[in-house]
């Protein structure tokens, strides 16, 4: 072994602490790079590979009605592969077990087998037998949700009629990998939503569509044809009540599973990012201090014939030992953190198959990303010792001009104490060090905040959603449009004190080549049980004419305030409007259109009537208020606005306990880090000072406080500066998070904060009690030798 070789590792022992704190941070890059992109793997690998087999369809369409023959029209369609057609329909349902009605989405299979297309994989029981009548299958959510298997039954109320069913088996179905399902949203309540499949002639005869259809798939030859094929199936559909087509891209379930793959490539790119940039910052300040205090051992090696490439490869060793401990730790982590994470998510999503694993090429690459960032943050130190002339690094270090604090000629100087002033100039005298602590501080703050300001933001759009925006106890959908008469029916029913209507219509808004397809809602003028609200809070009064857009709707289409939007009626057949853009309404939720009930009314240009309604009912009566409601035959659906709120609440704790826990563990790890590295350094330049201070009648304690008070200095105005950084970073994550779905808005909230100081005072005590032996433990008469 050469003899710079044995240097070598006898540095790294005697700055094994240090090189253990940054292998600890290099780990925690590579274990977000692994666990964030190893689930993101799994969980897009799992959905292609269902959508494969299980044939999902490209387009979807519904309509009102539709005979049979029309299907073979529809197959000759350019671009279409597959085409099946079937029968949808919602159910009020009665669950064992459970006080509350179900609402229920009930789809229709072929007589004699499986769908040719969302083939249903069955989970337990069996499947269907040909021609069944009262069989059933049901989504494996809502099964676990109710303790639901083969054997029990359900009551259901179809189009106005009562049937016992018998659940014969559990299934899943690429269509609703989330629960996601028409009419339902992102936030279903697992417990109170189900997924029911029924043989056709069946449903057909409960529904009164023997020889029709009212849903459709179509699995195409080439998917760049996507918006070719819709436009075609809305022209042939519109005279059926339908021309609402859509692609997979809005598909309700899969719009929800991949909002969540798109934000966890987000983080996967963020928090990566983050600690990648600590090591690297870690490992400049170390190899720099190093260099500082090797310079003699630099200049003897170049004067025994050492060159300037082997003195840049001996002190690159200390940053690609650090990678390969942190490599080898970082890879259990990360793929540990990683089931973790692929576990959270299968609470919520449903696939057949799922195998959770991390690439080797992704765990390659993982290690080549932190490598990068190391020897990057090493160069300038590298720099520093290749460029020592040999005779300067003899010489020792000029000693540092002194002179008087800012403060003291500003004239504050009677103010300070003498430790004070002693703190104050070490820390003015060298400000760059200064400044990269505070940074690296900041840094470990800003871990905390960026990795948990997530679920604040999500408990402010609940308490917005849920609370102001939706303020009725249960929402109604009608079975077909009915006239505003039925606002009296439904007033008239007892625990009901407040009603509300409105009326959806599936729209195109076209503005210039630009479009979108979204609901038309109309709401009564003085709604209180649904208003419009915008992100911060503030109600706004529905105008009495013209057209409200969601800010992100209108930013879509390229209109303002005052411009005409063409609404093409697609339960008319595209039937066309043009109408005033009069406000908008920068709501955090979906794309959407507004207009007062009476107004849209009047553009369907039929008579007054509503597609539900909202209702407000007395303390306690919600359940028997569902149950009346169950017995009206246009009632179709009934929604709880308290079974959505607790889902979502629910789904938040669950993601906020596991990701909390590694956050803070990880930023807990970068804050040691730094602060540790810190005081250490710090402690090794000051040694000298420290020991004359000792042997001048200071005592250990007050040797110590010094060294601790610039210490604290440094972390009170970093954790500052962090908690500002963080904040920063927040927008940046939630500007990318930003979607046709949803708006993320950056909540950091007061316990955030205290979180982030708690982590990195915390880091700070442990990193004093470590250095506080040290302090106590000093040799003066080693440390006093000075060479000459």
């Amino acid at each position: 072994m050469k003899a710079i070789d044995r240097k070598l590792f006898r540095d790294l022992r005697r700055l094994k602490a240090q090189l253990a704190s940054i292998a600890a941070v290099v780990a925690c890059g590579v274990a977000s790079v692994i666990a964030m992109r190893s689930t993101l793997d799994s969980i897009e690998r799992a959905r292609d590979d269902y959508y494969a087999t299980a044939r999902f369809p490209h387009v979807f369409a519904s309509l009102e009605r539709a005979p049979e023959p029309l299907a073979r029209r529809l197959l000759s369609v350019p671009g279409v592969a597959v085409i099946e057609t079937r029968v949808t329909a919602a159910a009020l349902l009665s669950v064992p077990r459970l006080p509350e009605t179900a609402q229920g989405y009930v789809i229709s299979v072929p007589e004699d087998g499986q769908p040719l297309l969302s083939v249903i994989h069955v989970r337990s029981g069996r499947f269907l037998m040909p021609r069944a009548l009262d069989e059933v299958l049901i989504n494996e959510h809502f099964a676990r949700a109710n303790k639901l298997g083969p054997g029990d039954t359900l009551g259901a109320v179809i189009n106005g009629r009562w049937r016992q069913l018998v659940v014969v088996g559990v299934g899943l179905s690429p269509e609703f990998i989330h629960d996601a399902a028409p009419g339902v949203g992102q936030f279903a309540d697992s417990k109170h939503h189900a997924i029911l499949w029924m043989r056709r002639n069946a449903l057909a005869r409960l529904y009164d569509m023997d020889g029709a259809f009212n849903d459709l798939g179509i699995l195409l030859t080439d998917q760049t044809r996507e918006r070719a094929v819709i436009a075609e199936v809305d022209r042939l559909l519109g005279r059926y009540g339908g021309g609402h087509s859509y692609g997979r891209a809005d598909q309700p379930s899969h719009r929800v599973v991949q909002g969540e793959i798109e934000q966890l490539r987000v983080f996967g790119t963020a928090m990566p990012i983050i600690f990648l940039s600590v090591a690297a910052f870690l490992l400049n300040v170390v190899l720099s201090r190093l260099v500082a205090t090797q310079r003699g051992e630099i200049a003897t090696l170049k004067a025994f014939g050492y060159g300037n490439r082997t003195i840049a490869r001996h002190f690159l060793g200390y940053p690609l030992v650090a990678v390969a401990l942190g490599a080898v730790g970082g890879i259990a982590l990360g793929v540990w953190v990683g089931g973790k994470y692929a576990a959270l998510y299968l609470r919520f999503f449903r696939f057949p198959e799922f195998v959770y694993a991390a690439r080797p090429s992704l765990i390659i690459t993982a290690i080549l990303i932190s490598g990068t960032a190391a020897v990057t943050g090493a160069l300038g130190a590298v720099h520093l010792a290749v460029r020592l002339p040999p005779a300067e690094g003899m010489r020792p270090v000029a000693p540092a001009v002194y002179k008087p604090l800012l403060l003291e000629r500003l004239g504050f100087g009677a103010l300070l104490t003498a430790p004070m002033s002693m703190v104050l100039r070490d820390l003015e005298r060298r400000p760059i060090r200064t400044l990269s602590s505070i940074l690296g501080v900041a840094l470990a703050a800003a871990v905390l905040v960026v990795g948990t300001f997530a679920f604040d933001s999500a408990r402010y759009m609940s308490e917005l959603q849920f609370r102001t925006v939706e303020r009725e106890n249960l929402a109604v959908a009608f079975s077909s449009n009915r006239p505003i008469r039925v606002k009296h029916e439904l007033a008239a029913l007892a625990g009901v004190s407040r009603v509300e209507l409105y009326r959806a219509v599936p729209v195109r808004i076209r503005s210039g080549v630009h479009s979108r397809q979204t609901a038309l809602m109309g709401l009564e003028q003085r709604s209180e049980l649904r208003r419009l609200v915008d992100r911060n809070g503030r109600v706004f009064s529905m105008p009495p004419s013209g057209v409200v857009l969601t800010k992100t709707l209108a930013r879509i289409l390229g209109v303002g305030v005052g411009d005409t939007v063409t609404l093409e009626l697609l339960e008319r057949g595209g039937e066309v409007r043009r109408e005033t853009v009069v406000a908008q309404l920068d709501e955090l939720l979906g794309l959407a259109a507004y207009m007062d009930l009476s107004t849209l009314n009047a553009v369907m240009r039929e008579g007054p009537a509503a597609s539900g309604a909202y209702l407000s009912t007395g303390i306690g009566e919600e359940s028997l208020v569902t149950g009346r409601l169950a017995t009206l035959p246009y009632v179709a659906a009934t929604t709880t606005r308290r079974a959505m709120l607790q889902s979502f609440d629910r789904q938040i704790a669950e993601s906020l306990r596991l990701t909390v826990t590694i956050v803070v563990s990880l930023a807990a790890v970068v804050a040691v880090g730094v602060i540790y590295n810190g005081v250490r350094i710090s402690l090794s330049e000051r040694a000298r000072e420290l020991a004359s201070l000792r042997v001048l009648g200071f005592t250990r304690r007050e040797v110590a406080a010094l060294l601790f008070a610039e210490q604290g200095v440094i972390d009170v105005v970093g954790t500052a500066l962090g908690l500002l950084f963080g904040v920063a970073l927040a927008y940046w994550v939630a500007s990318a998070f930003q979607s046709e779905l949803y708006r993320f808005p950056v909540i950091v909230s007061a316990r955030t904060h205290l979180l982030a100081v708690g982590v990195v005072f915390g880091a700070a005590l442990g990193a004093f009690l470590t250095m506080r032996r040290r302090i106590y433990g000093l040799d003066l008469v080693s440390v006093l030798k000075t060479r000459e």
